[in-house]
C-alpha cells in the first residue's frame, strides 16, 4: 500500500510511532498499537513502527503522519510516498504473556526479549507488561543472569584493562538518600591510590541530583567510549553519563517504564546495576545499600536479601561484590541539588573546616572499605585513604579527572533566595529525606543545576527559635514560592 507523508515534529523518545486515520485503519482492519513495516522505495530505508490513531476529521485519506524518529530514519519528507504492510507481532510478546502468567524465562527468550527492546520492537504497553510479569512473579537467579548478560551484549563493551589479571574497581549506591555524594569522593581516593575506577553514571529521574548531573557542574559528562579509555589511561577513572554512550542501552528503556509506574523490583535492580558494571569490564566492586522508611531500601530485611543476591549474582558474573548495609534514615551532606552538592564535594576534597562531617565520614567508610578488596588489613585501608584525603592527593586526583573530561567554569547559585527559619527552640530528632528531595526538586533542581537547597543544621542539632534551617535557592520566583508552601505542608524537619 502506499501512503503519502506528512512529517510531525513531535518525539515520541521511544518506539517508532505513526498514525492513520482510525476510520482508514478500521478498512484495512488494522488496529492501536498494531505495527506496520515502512518502507522508502527512493533510498531502501525502511522501519518498523506501532499505529496510532488520528481522529481529525480533516486529515486525508491514504496519508500516513510520520513522528520525528521515524521520518528521520526513513529519510522523507513532507509530500513523499513510502509504501506500507502490515508487520506480525514479535515472538517476544508471545514470551512477555508467559511471564506475565508466572512462566520462567528461558535464557533465550531473555535474549530474543531484549534485543526487540534495543531494536525499538516493543511499545511502551509491551514494556510495561514485562516489568509487570517481572514485578509480579519476581526473577529467579538464573532469570537475573541471563537479563544481566543479555542487557550488556546487545550494547558495547569497554576493555580498560592493561593486562588481563588486572582489576577494575567500581562503586554503586542504590540511591534514595539526599546529597549522598560519597561516590564522587571515593573515585579519587581509590584512583590516587593507583587503582582503575571508572565510573558511568545515571543522571537524576526522580531525585534532586544523580551522580552525573552533580559532576556536569564542574566537568563534561558526556564522553565517547574512545574518550573515556583516554581519561581512565591518564587518571585512573572518570566520573561520566552512562547514556552518552552505548551501554547496556536497554537497560534506560526499562527504567524509563519502571520510574512513572513506581515500581520497584529486585531482579530488575540487580540486572539494571550489575548490567552497567558488567559493560566496563569492573571486576571488584563495592555497593552501597542505604535502607530507612524514605530512602529506596525500607526495611533491613530486604538490605539483607539484597545483600544475599548481589554477592551470588556477582559470582556467577565472575565480578566480586562487596555490599555495605548503611543508614539512609536522613540526608548527607548539607547540599541538595546539582552545584550545591558539588560545593559539598569539593569543600571535603579541600579539607574545609566548613565541609560536611557526615559526608567525610562516610565518603572514608567507603573508601576503606572498597580498598579492603585490594589490601586485607581494614585498619591499614583506613589510614590509608584517610592519608589520600588530608594530604590533597584526592583533590589533586579530581582535579585531574575534571581537566581530562573537559573542565567548566562553576556557576553563581541561583538568584532567588528564602531561608526559612526554626519555629521553637529544641532538638532535631528527623529530617524527613523525601520531602527534602522534593522541596529542592521544586527549587528547580536538577534541571536547573544552580537551584537546590542547603541544609543549616541535621539531625542531632540544637537549634533556638528563628535559627536557620535551611536555604532554598531557585532561578524563579514562581519555584520558590512552591518549594516554600511546600515545606510548611510536609514538615520536613521534626523538632522536640
Amino acid at each position: 500500500m502506499k501512503f503519502k507523508v506528512l512529517t510531525i515534529s513531535i518525539s515520541t523518545g521511544s518506539v517508532p510511532v505513526v498514525a492513520m486515520s482510525r476510520v482508514e485503519c478500521a478498512e484495512i482492519d488494522l488496529h492501536l498499537n498494531e505495527r506496520v513495516r515502512i518502507l522508502n522505495p527512493k533510498n531502501s530505508k525502511e522501519i518498523i513502527a506501532a499505529v496510532d490513531f488520528y481522529d481529525m476529521p480533516s486529515f486525508p485519506r491514504n496519508t500516513i503522519a510520520l513522528m520525528s524518529e521515524v521520518s528521520k530514519a526513513l529519510g522523507v519528507r513532507n509530500g513523499n510516498y513510502v509504501d506500507i504492510e502490515r508487520e506480525d507481532s514479535p515472538i517476544s510478546i508471545k514470551y512477555i504473556k508467559e511471564k506475565l502468567q508466572g512462566e520462567p524465562l528461558t535464557k533465550d527468550k531473555v535474549e530474543i526479549i531484549i534485543n526487540d527492546i534495543v531494536k525499538g520492537r516493543l511499545t511502551d504497553i509491551d514494556l510495561t507488561y514485562f516489568v509487570s510479569g517481572c514485578y509480579t512473579h519476581g526473577l529467579n537467579i538464573r532469570e537475573i543472569v541471563d537479563l544481566t548478560k543479555a542487557i550488556v551484549n546487545t550494547g558495547d563493551k569497554l576493555n580498560l584493562k592493561s593486562t588481563p589479571d588486572e582489576k577494575i574497581f567500581d562503586k554503586h549506591c542504590v540511591g534514595g538518600v539526599a546529597g549522598n555524594r560519597t561516590t564522587m569522593l571515593v573515585i579519587p581516593i581509590i584512583a590516587a591510590f593507583g587503582i582503575k575506577i571508572p565510573k558511568t553514571s545515571s543522571r537524576a529521574i526522580t531525585s534532586p541530583a544523580g551522580t552525573a548531573d552533580t559532576m556536569e557542574v564542574l566537568a563534561n559528562v558526556c564522553l565517547d567510549s574512545k574518550r573515556l579509555e583516554e581519561v581512565v589511561r591518564k587518571t585512573n577513572a572518570c566520573i561520566v553519563w552512562g547514556g552518552a554512550l552505548n551501554l547496556a542501552p536497554a537497560d534506560d528503556k526499562i527504567l524509563r517504564i519502571e520510574h512513572p509506574l513506581s515500581i520497584d523490583t529486585d531482579g530488575l535492580m540487580l540486572s539494571s546495576i550489575l548490567a552497567k558494571k558488567y559493560s566496563v569490564g569492573s571486576t571488584h566492586i563495592l555497593i552501597d545499600i542505604p535502607y530507612g522508611n524514605d530512602a529506596k531500601v525500607k526495611t533491613q530485611s530486604r538490605a539483607k536479601r539484597l545483600r544475599k543476591l548481589f554477592i551470588k549474582i556477582g559470582k556467577l558474573l565472575g565480578m566480586r561484590i562487596k555490599v555495605m548495609i548503611t543508614d539512609g534514615t536522613e540526608p548527607i551532606g548539607n547540599g541538595v541539588g546539582p552545584l550545591l552538592e558539588a560545593i559539598d564535594v569539593l569543600k571535603v576534597l579541600r579539607n574545609d573546616p566548613t565541609a560536611p562531617q557526615d559526608l567525610r565520614k562516610k565518603t572514608l567508610f567507603m573508601a576503606a572499605e572498597l580498598l579492603n578488596m585490594q589490601i586485607r588489613s581494614i585498619t591499614r585501608c583506613r589510614k590509608i585513604v584517610t592519608e589520600i584525603l588530608d594530604s590533597g592527593k584526592a583533590y589533586h586526583k579530581f582535579m585531574q579527572i575534571i581537566e581530562a573530561q573537559g573542565k567548566k567554569k562553576l556557576p553563581e547559585l541561583a538568584r532567588f533566595r528564602f531561608t526559612i527559619i526554626a519555629e521553637k527552640s529544641g532538638k532535631i530528632i528527623f529530617i524527613d529525606n523525601s520531602h527534602i528531595s522534593k522541596i529542592a526538586r521544586f527549587c528547580g533542581a536538577p534541571k536547573t543545576k544552580e537551584a537546590g537547597l542547603y541544609m543549616h543544621k541535621k539531625v542531632g542539632d540544637k537549634v533556638n527559635r528563628e535559627d536557620a534551617l535551611i536555604t532554598l535557592y531557585s532561578s524563579n520566583e514562581q519555584s520558590l514560592n512552591y518549594a516554600k508552601d511546600y515545606y510548611y505542608k510536609c514538615n520536613a524537619y521534626k523538632i522536640k
